[in-house]
This record gives C-alpha cells, structure tokens and sequence, in this order.
C-alpha cells in the first residue's frame, strides 16, 4: 500500500522538524565553534616580574587587565628551572625527561625532542585547528626533522637557537630566511601573530606564542630604558631598568595582538593562557651590572629548583566561561596546559600520541571543587648534562616540599664547549650539524642531604624542618626516587633514540667545516691558560662533534 502524498510531506516535515535540535547540537559542536587558542610564553620572566603580582615598580597593564577578565594562579609551577625541559613539558604535557629534553646545549641534542613525542601543534592539527608556533623554540634545531614546522605546526616563524639578537635577528618562516629589517625582535612576533590571527577565519586557531623577553642579550628601545632610569634611581642596575623595559615592551605588543581578536571578534572565542618557562635569571650581566629584583618572597632563580626558580606567573581568560577576577592558590603543573587546552576540542588523541602526565585543571579555572590537584605530589629535577638523581631536585605534596640542592659541580656549565654555537646563532643565520654525542655519566659522588619546607608558612624555603619530620622525608623521598627510576629510563630510551636518528641522518651528508663554521666564536676564554689563540688549533683545544667517535656515550 502506498503512502499518500500528504502523508509522506507530513512524515518529511516530522522528521525534518525532530532532527532541526540535533543539527544545531552537531553546528555547535563543530570545528567553527572550537575555541580559539592562545598560549604565551615569556622567556625568564619571574613571578615578581608584573604588577599584579605585587611589583610596584613595572607596568604591566595589559597583562593587568587580563588578569582581572580570568584567574591569576599563585602556585604555577613550570616543568623545570630552565629553557628547554620546561619547554619540552608545555609542549608535551609530560615530564621533560620523557621527552629526551633535560639541558640547553643543542650542540649535544640535550634539548631535543624525540620524534616519537607529540607536541600542541600535533594535538591542535589533528583536532582540524590551523597551528603556528611563533619566537623561540629550542627544542631541537640542529637538524630540520626536528624544527616545529615539523612538529605539527602550520607555521613556524621564530628561531630555532636558546637565543637571539633583538636587532640583528635572523629568524626561519618554516625553510625560508627572513633577516633582520630593523625592527625589535618582540614587535616582529607580535606582528606575525597578528597577521596569523586574521588570516586564519575558516578554522580554529592555535597560536603558541613563545617570546624571547626578558631574556638575554638584554635590549630595548631607548625611550622606555629611560622611563625606568628615572623610576628606579640613579643607584638602581642599568640591566634591571633594561629588563623592566623589555617586559613593559612585551606587554604593549600583547594589546596589540588582543586587540586584533577584539577586531576580528574572537576575543570570547579565544582561550588565553599566560606563562614563563621558568625563573628570573638575577645574576650580574656581563655589560649591565646585577640583574637581582623583585621576585616575592621566594628564594633562587632560574636553573633552581627552589620556588624562585620554578614558581612562575600564569594568567589565563576565556571570557564567559572562566570566571573573573580569581586568584587560585591550588598548585597547577606546566603539564597541565596541553591536556586542559585540548580537552575543550572534544578531540581523541593523535595517533602514536602518549599518555599525558599533566592533568585536564578546567574544572579548577571553572571554580568547581578539585581535591585530586590539591594533594598531588609534584617532582622536579635537572642538573647539567646527563640526569642525577637528589641533585637540584624537589618535590611538592600538599604544604610539603623537598628539596635537594645539589653538588656545585653537577650544576656547572662546559661553556667552552657549548657555547660557540650558542653565540654564533645568536646573529646567524640557521645551519645544521652533526651532534656533539659524548656525554659523561653523571658523578657518583654523595649528593648535599635534602631539606624539607612547609609552604604554607614559609614560602621564601628558609626553614628546614627534615630533622622534626623524618617520616615525611622518608615518604616523599620514596615518591621522588620511584619517579625519578622511571624518568632517567625514558629519558635513555629517547637519547638512544636522538642519537640513532643523528647518526641515520648525517650518514651520507656532507658535514660542515667546525674551524670555519665557529672562526669568529671560539671561547678562547675558557681554554687552559696555557693556550696561544694565534698558533693552537681550536679543534684540538675544544671538543665538538669533529670528535665524532672519540669515547661516544
């Protein structure tokens, strides 16, 4: 029997008006209505380093404001004191040791990624997002399968070395060159990230803002050194003045990119997060004087892993969602961003992906109750070179933290071999090279004892209180060395893996000349006193991968 003709058009309108309230569910669920995401990280700027974290004598407005238009979190902790594990962990949402990252010298690989790890620009793209990682990387440079426009993102336009010339910059565009056209370095990054913002309309946007201020070399235009001479006094450090100057800068160039969302009307479709990779550096500055300044309460700096060097400012603002005006006191992990930040694309992981090691903190920015982030127990640990257990290494649990300081000599740089390509590629512009693959197994000497804090009340570390709680050093000593087993495996598992992969690469590749390569930046400085710049070879005064071989580890 047939179905009249009404009756099919009623049954047709029937099913078109049920289905009409799915469709608007699947149109709001659709990549359109993804957040936008915006995620900015500062290069050595510490806790006290804005004015709404109590420095008086810097203005940060911007910053400021979007603080009171989301949460301001007081106990952000990023993934290690320095550079590029705390990068490797915002990136990852792991622990950097996973990830082959636990040191700066590139010339060794020690702040490589593995390629097996997934990065934001791998989680974002694989969600339908356009993806750019934008200033510095340091997450590997040396050899291009590891540079970001690799790794995930669209667009990579930045530079690959620990550091860079705010004026006489040489940057990348994924492949591409792009010399230094006068202007300050942080104006080209904000540029660029306007320029990403508006022309990406079709798709959701995740942008990975990583500035280079107020890292060294310190430079700024003059006008606003000036502002902050006379602020300061004439008794105050020209490198503080210089500093202060290099995060106001930042901060103007950050109104100008959250205008361009405003102008593109995506200031509410954009989740903002705010952060640095790690401490202030308060050491002298070899032209500038003393670097020291206000940084809370807290003790050390940047390389430690006391509270100075690992409690970091972190604002983040998605306007109508995340209330206004927070001031969270929970203790947060740099870990945390990537699960949390993805979680809001509804998203599986990628392919190959690994299990996070942060958590998904958007019901604590939600306001809701998270009793799981309170008490968990956060591990840190670096030291030069290959990884040591109770040498600069702490952890945090509740009120309790601790902490060992570590030996003198497991925290000290070979600047004489690490840093000529270092100082070369701040001014050059990028190349590749062979890894420099020797490394020395870390020392067996007795490490300095640990010492124990109660947070709560005693922030600035002064009191050790190990010898009234033995059994909670005993516990959190348990919980340190079980993490850190685990953690020194992958991390050898992903050296191998770094290594194997230089070795494959530069197999049938012609290496370049070290003696021409580095002509102009041999640390003549560090070599025995001994030594005659104008007659010694420089390959047979330092060691670099044209040792290749010689006792490779």
């Amino acid at each position: 029997m047939k179905t009249p003709y009404r009756m099919q058009r009623f049954f047709t309108l029937l099913t078109a008006l049920l289905l009409a309230p799915l469709a608007a569910l699947h149109a709001a669920a659709s990549p359109k209505q993804k957040p936008n995401v915006l995620f900015i990280l500062a290069d050595d700027l510490g806790w006290g380093d804005l004015r709404c974290y109590g420095n008086p004598h810097i203005d940060t407005p911007v910053l400021d404001a979007l603080a009171k238009e989301g949460a301001r979190l007081t106990a952000h902790y990023s993934p290690s004191p320095l550079c590029s594990p705390a990068r490797a962990g915002y990136l990852t949402g792991r622990f950097n040791h996973r990830t082959g990252a636990v040191d700066v010298p590139s010339n060794r690989g020690l702040d490589r990624l593995d390629l097996s790890e997934k990065t934001f620009g791998d989680y974002f793209r694989h969600a339908g997002y356009a993806t750019a990682l934008i200033g510095k990387w340091h997450n590997g440079l040396y050899c291009r399968d590891y540079l970001p426009h690799l790794r995930g993102f669209d667009l990579f336009f930045g530079f690959p070395n620990g550091g860079q010339d705010y004026w006489k910059w040489n940057l990348l565009r994924n492949d591409e060159l792009v010399p230094h056209d006068g202007r300050y370095l942080t104006d080209a990054f904000n540029d660029e990230s306007i320029h990403f913002i508006r022309s990406r309309k079709e798709r959701p946007f995740a942008l990975f803002l990583a500035h280079h201020a107020p890292h060294s070399p310190l430079a700024v235009p003059d006008a606003l050194v000036r502002k902050y001479r006379e602020r300061l006094g004439k008794d105050a450090s020209e490198a503080v003045a210089v500093i202060y100057a290099m995060i106001e800068a930042m901060d103007t160039g950050l109104g100008r990119v959250f205008q361009s969302l405003k102008d593109e009307s995506l200031w509410e479709k954009t989740v903002i997060v705010f952060t640095s990779d790690n401490g202030p550096w308060l050491a002298k500055d070899p032209e500038l004087g003393s670097q020291q300044r206000f940084n809370g309460v807290f003790s050390g700096q940047k390389q430690d892993v006391l509270e100075g060097g690992i409690r970091v400012p972190c604002i983040v603002a998605w306007p109508g969602h995340i209330p206004i005006g927070q001031v969270i006191d929970t203790p947060v992990h740099g870990c945390d961003w990537l699960p949390t930040l993805f979680g809001l694309t509804g998203q599986s992981a990628p392919a190959g992906a690994k299990a996070f090691d942060g958590l998904n903190i958007m019901p604590l920015l939600l306001g809701k109750p998270t009793p799981a982030l309170t008490q968990r127990a956060l591990p840190f640990q670096r030291n030069r070179y290959a990884p040591l257990s109770h040498c600069n290494a702490a952890v945090r649990e509740g009120h309790w933290k601790l902490h060992w300081p570590g030996d003198e000599a497991s925290l000290k740089k070979d600047s004489a071999r690490d840093n000529p390509s270092y100082v070369r590629g701040l001014t050059q512009p990028h190349w590749e090279m062979p890894l420099d693959r020797q490394l020395d197994a870390p020392t067996t000497s007795t490490q300095p004892s640990p010492r124990l804090y109660d947070l709560d009340a005693d922030p600035a570390e002064k009191h050790d209180l190990a010898a009234q709680h033995p059994e909670i050093v005993q516990s959190l000593t348990q919980k340190q060395d079980a993490w850190f087993t685990q953690m020194n495996r992958e991390w050898q598992q992903s050296r191998a893996s770094i290594l194997g992969h230089d070795r494959a690469y530069w197999k049938d590749r012609a290496k370049p000349d070290p003696a021409a390569l580095f002509k102009d930046f041999w640390q003549w400085k560090y070599a025995p006193q001994v030594t005659d710049p104008e007659t010694a070879s420089p390959l047979q005064v330092f060691r670099g991968f044209w040792n290749d071989g010689e006792d490779e580890k």
